[in-house]
């Protein structure tokens, strides 16, 4: 165990490895340099994980191959964004029929937004020290310089600002703590707003008057009006997911290190109550009704479905291997995984709360190629 109770896993390092092994290893320091721990698998595990597993969604407008049918899913049809960091793309897919989209070339896409018109997606392009502003239709792309290692990006629902964490190092003392403000009129960084050490996601509310970044030691609240810290929620080291309630009065934490989701709230900035939710939870996501909370256990391979009222576990989930990303459908039928180490993505239905497909990992033809780090829908059509 490590000083902060979470668990730690041995590494295997040799360079003699088999070609397989030297694979995973690579996978593996890309996931530390998202903050990840990783489980160590042996060659037949990585073997077994890669066979019969292509690109990510195919040549575009084919459909992936995939555990069941999409086709079948009772919700609406969504355009699937997913930052796929380990395969320099942002991908896009059809919610429903699998079939793939345009894909955006990255650097490293770690966060990702899309404008309120859905024109235009914003990535932090991590291994760049930047943000991109790429046109969705004709691929057209402005960088902007913001610092380094930006983490995630949100957009106002103006349309107007887009905010930028900038971990810097990984964490601790040689983390940045910044966030970087940038005007949509003319793609520049027009400002930086100081919160805690390596800011990692950040949430708006609904109105956008609200911005909630997580850092390594807390919750810092900006005033988006006048871009100033207002408040601090005191918290375990290493906040990682958040997600807003619906009506905006609750934000719900995931403190890996903890094992447990905060429940904050946002009137008197205080964690009202703790949820225990599984082996390390990077990320949650709440289903539009407000009363269910999904939670990505790393360390276990498995979703968590929590009861958003009172934190019962309700049932859990079983993945891909290290699942991180997080995203629920905007009708709330269905949450989206993406799982780093096997850079697969994992649907679970909301009605049943089980797994009804999975698209194995890519793009490249192994498994650990993806590495998928955030997900967004936008309206297909």
């Amino acid at each position: 165990m490590s000083n902060d109770g979470s668990p730690v896993f041995e590494e295997e390092l040799d360079s003699s490895r088999p070609a397989d092994e030297a694979q995973r290893a690579g996978a593996e320091q890309g996931a530390r340099g998202r903050g990840l721990r990783t489980p160590v698998l042996s060659a037949a595990a990585v073997l077994a994980l890669a066979i019969g597993v292509g690109t990510y969604f195919g040549t575009q407008g084919h459909a992936a191959t995939h555990g069941s049918s999409l086709a079948a899913a009772s919700g609406d049809a969504y355009n699937v964004y997913v930052a796929a960091q380990g395969g320099y793309e942002v991908a896009t897919l059809n919610s429903q029929t699998a079939t793939a989209g345009l894909t955006y070339s990255t650097d490293s896409a770690a966060g990702i937004a899309l404008s309120p018109d859905d024109q235009t997606l914003y990535i932090a392009n991590t291994g760049q020290y930047a943000v991109l502003a790429v046109n969705v239709a004709t691929k057209a792309s402005t960088t902007i310089h913001v610092g380094a290692y930006p983490q995630d990006v949100v957009a106002t629902p103006n349309g107007s600002t887009v905010y930028a964490t900038v971990t810097g190092g990984d964490s601790g003392p040689s983390g940045s703590n910044q966030v970087a403000v940038i005007s949509t009129a003319t793609n520049t960084v027009t400002g930086y707003i100081t919160v805690g050490t390596a800011p990692r996601r950040i949430a708006l509310n609904s109105t956008g008057s609200r911005a909630y970044v997580g850092t390594e030691g807390g919750i810092y609240v900006i005033d988006t009006a006048t871009n100033k810290v207002v408040g601090v929620v005191k918290a375990p080291q290493d906040v990682q997911g958040l997600a807003l309630s619906p009506d905006g009065a609750t934000l719900y934490a995931t403190a890996p290190g903890e094992g447990q989701v905060l429940v904050v709230s946002t009137h008197n900035l205080h964690v009202d109550r703790t949820y225990q939710a599984g082996a390390e939870p990077w990320s949650v996501g709440v289903t539009p009704d407000g009363k269910t909370l999904y939670v990505a256990d790393t360390n276990s391979n498995s979703v968590a479905v929590l009861d958003s009222a009172t934190g019962e576990t309700i049932t859990s989930v079983t993945v891909g291997s290290l699942p991180t990303a997080l995203g629920v459908t905007p009708d709330g039928s269905e949450v989206w995984i993406g799982n780093d180490l096997t850079g697969s993505l994992s649907v679970i239905s909301t009605a049943t709360n089980t797994l009804s497909a999975t698209i194995p990992g890519g793009p490249g033809t192994s498994a650990l190629d993806s590495a998928p780090t955030d997900i967004l829908f936008a309206p297909a059509g």
